[in-house]
């Protein structure tokens, strides 16, 4: 496929995701929420009783299906691998500390577009911070960072990330006594689609994903390496389908799916300085890891075990974030989730010098 068609694809891509991102709100998704890869992490370890924040409890069939439309795709694809063994116990820290910026800012990359086309305007120093946190990445990346190669492995270790998405999916539709679920009118965590929705939609944009190896992190790391933005209009178009579909819904039901501003935004606040540092830490985090949490969840439904120790990395950081009083609230941040991002952008600095400059000495 040349450039063009590349890009023509993508951009298709995204206009389809949008659409889909604003259609599970209208089906039930919190306000400026139809994804987010932390978020829904997050509600999914509430769960399975990881934590005990009952606001925010619910396993998001969107990541279920997001796992095994990725598995699906690479399998028609022929593009399914087992692979790993590269710096696991590293990946795993950094998935931590990136869920932990996540929940600073109330929000992934992915939902931080899609609040902006909510009209959520602190998303903004989000956004800044974000590609600050990235371009800090990229100059490590410009002197050798290296997490070093993956390996081949058994085909069973790559299958398995998707295997437990299988047995999510019946732990849901069971809901046996020992999973938990936020109570009607409790928090996000009690606001979603019908399953099937919600499950149908993951399986879409999980397959998109993996098709378009569709990736925030890597349209702006590759626009400042390369100058190529093709990943990027992925994300642009994301905004803009996703922005005109709130219009039409605001004026079609009268409800507000956009409201312009930074006060009264759902599931945010406007502690401007930590929403930027809280991106700021997911973006260089994230460029370190080699992908945003969407682009690890479709990687690990690819078969790549490193990309699943990821994502097991940020569910532990949305665990640890809310069984220590991290994470943000509506109200704004804590000190305590202060001291937590300081702490992480400090680890992920000395990661990333130790994984550049050791190999380089």
């Amino acid at each position: 496929m040349d450039l063009k068609k590349e890009k023509i694809t993508i951009v298709i891509a995204g206009l389809i995701i949008g659409v889909i991102a604003a259609a599970l709100v209208f089906f039930g998704n919190p306000v400026n929420m139809g994804f987010c890869i932390a978020c829904f992490l997050r509600d999914t370890a509430g769960a399975l009783g990881l934590h005990r924040a009952g606001a925010v409890q619910y396993i998001r069939p969107e990541i279920i299906g997001l796992v095994l439309g990725s598995f699906a795709m690479a399998l028609a694809k022929k593009e399914f691998s087992a692979r790993g063994g590269s710096a696991p116990l590293t990946r795993f820290v950094l998935g931590f500390f990136v869920m932990i910026g996540c929940l600073m800012f109330l929000g992934c990359p992915f939902r931080m577009i899609l609040r902006l086309a909510g009209g959520d305007l602190n998303a903004l120093l989000g956004l800044a911070g974000f590609v600050a946190g990235i371009l800090v990445g990229v100059v490590f990346l410009n002197r050798g960072y290296s997490l070093g190669r993956t390996f081949k492995q058994p085909v069973l270790e790559g299958a398995a990330f998707p295997a437990v998405q299988v047995v999510m999916l019946v732990l849901l539709v069971a809901a046996p006594a020992f999973i938990f679920f936020s109570e009607a009118g409790a928090g996000p965590g009690a606001l979603h689609a019908p399953i099937l929705i919600s499950l149908i939609a993951g399986l879409v944009v999980g397959a998109l994903a993996q098709r378009t190896r569709l990736c925030m992190v890597g349209g702006i790391r590759d626009m400042a390496l390369f100058r190529e933005s093709k990943l990027l209009l992925g994300f642009v178009a994301i905004f803009a389908s996703a922005l005109v579909c709130n219009l039409i819904l605001s004026a079609v039901t009268g409800q507000a799916y956009f409201t312009l501003g930074f006060e009264g935004q759902p599931v945010a606040h406007t502690d401007g300085v930590w929403n930027f540092l809280g991106m700021l830490l997911a973006g260089f985090g994230c460029v370190l890891l080699g992908g945003c949490p969407l682009r690890q969840l479709v990687l690990a439904g690819e078969g790549n075990s490193d990309s699943a120790v990821a994502v097991l990395g940020l569910v532990a950081g949305a665990a640890f974030a809310h069984n220590f009083g991290l994470a943000s609230s509506g109200t704004g941040s804590t000190p305590a989730g202060q001291v937590a991002v300081i702490i992480g952008i400090a680890v992920v600095a000395v990661i990333a010098c130790v994984n550049t400059f050791r190999k380089n000495a």
